[in-house]
């Protein structure tokens, strides 16, 4: 398999060149950004000044590719000097190559991370080019030997993006393909394309009136409508209920704090997408809150604490916010402001395997109410320098969590260099109704920020000792988990969940009494599971309009169940149910254990 993916990836490089020789030929003043292989594909950003490609444009782009794989052109590598190399780009105009190669030169590395971050690498003095045909590009390779080995392709989105993702910058194209290496795989992934646009959690948001976006208040702040809010509501509810239960309790903290606060927990450095504030009457510099820990830490630091206390659990439905690029933005699996059903552990070192135990029991109910099925990724460290915090820690950390993830059996795999830079962690992998995978929930050891902070607690002796923390969130972001499980259900959520779970549809004017107790019963019923506390909410469609029309409407909204009311209804004391697989006559009396019963 891991030969096969190889393969894969050589290949789609090698595409992206490919595509980018085809552009060239077409607009042969293009300048070129990057173009690397991606999961199922790659992409090139490019510029072309004034010209803009649009879809209109990939039917002539992919011809003039096939005629350059038909050509079976060799992939020529050529070895440069550094100052070679720069002046190739600055001779052929290919002034974001010259802006890759100075970097080289300067810092040895082109990551815009570390440039940030000033972590450099030693200068790089000899770098390497492909040539296919009269294309010649910037490249360390592999390829495939010629142009003829490439796989089957096609083009399927073009964005605008900024160069080397900074705002400010000139904005390219990207050019995004698709490739594989059997015609059946491509047909197979373009047909699951079609199926995920007819999912995609935007277009459902739309039409079931759940969430809205607005130029005014920014990109990546959604704004949740009535229905929107309590599905929200509805989903924070069930993971505090599933956590009170496990013996975490509540708090509350402001969504901004003092610049202090993160530099002494090391996030400041470690999280540049951050907004901070400007204060008009204090020199004191703020910022938007991008996580919760440091905030939690500090209520557990409020008092002394003995061993007898822990384990303290806290946790909270609470927002964070990050200044993500703006091109890669997406609905609301991608934004600025996300709400966390956030909760943080502070134990003592013999309580962990338990806390981590209990914390994926909870993930365990949960997933299995949602009907997604999911396997572990145990999220490790690498070899590199980017974690704090003492190795025989980390490797301590790491074998706990190993040790819980065998003792319960799950289905997991290890990725190393996926850790949280402050721990380890399990991230819950769920797979949604078209075989996607996604990372939702996570539980996250973490020694450093204890240590940071000097919390403490006292232990049977009256020495003091350094407790623990875990990071938790059930389901992750509100907003991402939303994302998937509208695409994942394509809106037609379970009973509990639906904005409006039951609406009456009248055939006529003359049941308006029978109407009304159909209301009364209904107002009436009370859901305690998954969610306690649960009221019914229905609605009636008494328009003046065909039956037919009210039944089309109802499903266009995704009701879950439809109670259709007649005279013949009326005469006889029952109610015509309709729903997803349900199609029953219920006598009025049996409607409340009907409805509470059902299964959707």
């Amino acid at each position: 398999m891991e030969e096969k993916n190889e393969q894969l990836t050589t290949m789609r490089h090698s595409m992206a060149h490919i595509m980018a020789a085809a552009i060239k030929e077409l607009w042969p003043n293009t300048k070129f950004g990057v173009g690397p292989a991606v999961k199922n594909g790659f992409y090139y950003d490019v510029d072309l000044g004034d010209n803009k490609i649009s879809e209109n444009d990939f039917k002539k782009i992919e011809d003039k590719m096939h005629s350059i794989i038909a050509e079976k052109l060799t992939f020529e590598r050529i070895d440069l000097d550094i100052n070679e190399a720069i002046k190739w780009a600055d001779d052929n105009n290919q002034i974001y190559k010259a802006d890759l190669l100075n970097d080289l030169k300067k810092y040895g590395t082109t990551n815009i991370n570390d440039l940030k971050n000033k972590r450099y690498g030693e200068s790089v003095s000899d770098v390497t080019f492909y040539k296919i045909g009269n294309f010649t590009d910037l490249c360390k390779g592999p390829h495939i030997s010629n142009t003829g080995d490439a796989g089957f392709f096609k083009l399927i989105d073009i964005s605008g993006v900024y160069w080397r993702g900074k705002e400010g910058n000139n904005q390219l194209q990207r050019l995004l393909g698709v490739a594989f290496l059997d015609k059946e795989s491509l047909d197979k992934f373009i047909e699951s394309r079609e199926l995920a646009k007819e999912r995609d959690h935007r277009k459902i948001g739309k039409e079931l009136d759940l969430f809205t976006f607005s130029p005014l208040v920014g990109p990546g702040l959604p704004l949740f409508t009535p229905r929107g809010t309590i599905l929200r509501e509805k989903l924070g509810a069930f993971s505090q209920q599933l956590q009170e239960a496990a013996g975490y309790q509540r708090v509350s903290i402001p969504h901004m704090t003092k610049i202090d606060l993160y530099k002494k927990s090391g996030h400041y450095d470690k999280y540049p997408e951050r907004f901070e504030v400007t204060s008009v009457e204090s020199e004191d510099k703020f910022m938007l809150k991008p996580m919760n820990c440091p905030h939690h830490a500090q209520i557990y630091a409020s008092r002394p604490r003995s061993y007898k206390d822990l384990p303290v659990r806290y946790m909270e439905n609470t927002i964070v916010y990050r200044d993500e690029k703006a091109g890669e933005l997406h609905g609301l699996s991608r934004v600025r402001g996300a709400t966390q059903d956030d909760a943080h552990v502070f134990c003592r070192a013999d309580q962990i395997e338990q806390e981590f135990t209990s914390i994926m029991n909870m993930i365990r109910v949960m997933y299995k109410q949602f009907g997604l099925s999911w396997r572990a990724r145990l999220s490790f460290r690498d070899s590199t320098d980017k974690y704090l915090g003492d190795g025989e820690l980390w490797d301590y950390s790491q074998g706990i969590i190993k040790n819980v993830a065998e003792k319960m059996k799950l289905d997991y795999f290890i990725a190393e260099g996926e850790a949280a830079f402050y721990g380890p962690k399990i991230d819950i992998m769920a797979t949604d109704a078209l075989g996607r995978e996604w990372q939702l929930a996570t539980e996250q050891l973490d020694f450093v920020q204890p240590e940071r902070f000097d919390l403490k607690y006292t232990d049977a002796n009256g020495e003091e000792q350094r407790p623990v923390m875990i990071h938790k969130a059930l389901l992750g972001s509100l907003e991402r988990f939303m994302s998937v499980y509208i695409e994942h259900t394509a809106g037609w959520f379970p009973m509990w969940m639906a904005p409006e779970q039951v609406r009456i549809l009248t055939i006529n004017d003359q049941v308006s009494d029978y109407v009304d107790l159909v209301k009364d019963k209904l107002s009436k019923i009370l859901f305690m599971k998954p969610v306690k506390y649960n009221e019914l909410r229905f609605n009636c469609d008494d328009r003046n309009e065909s039956l037919g029309r009210k039944i089309k409407d109802a499903n266009a909204w995704k009701v879950p169940l439809q109670l259709i009311i007649g005279p013949k209804d009326k005469d006889k004391g029952v109610v015509s149910v309709r729903g997803k697989n349900i199609n029953e006559v219920v006598d009025l009396d049996k409607l409340e254990e009907f409805i509470l019963n059902v299964n959707l």
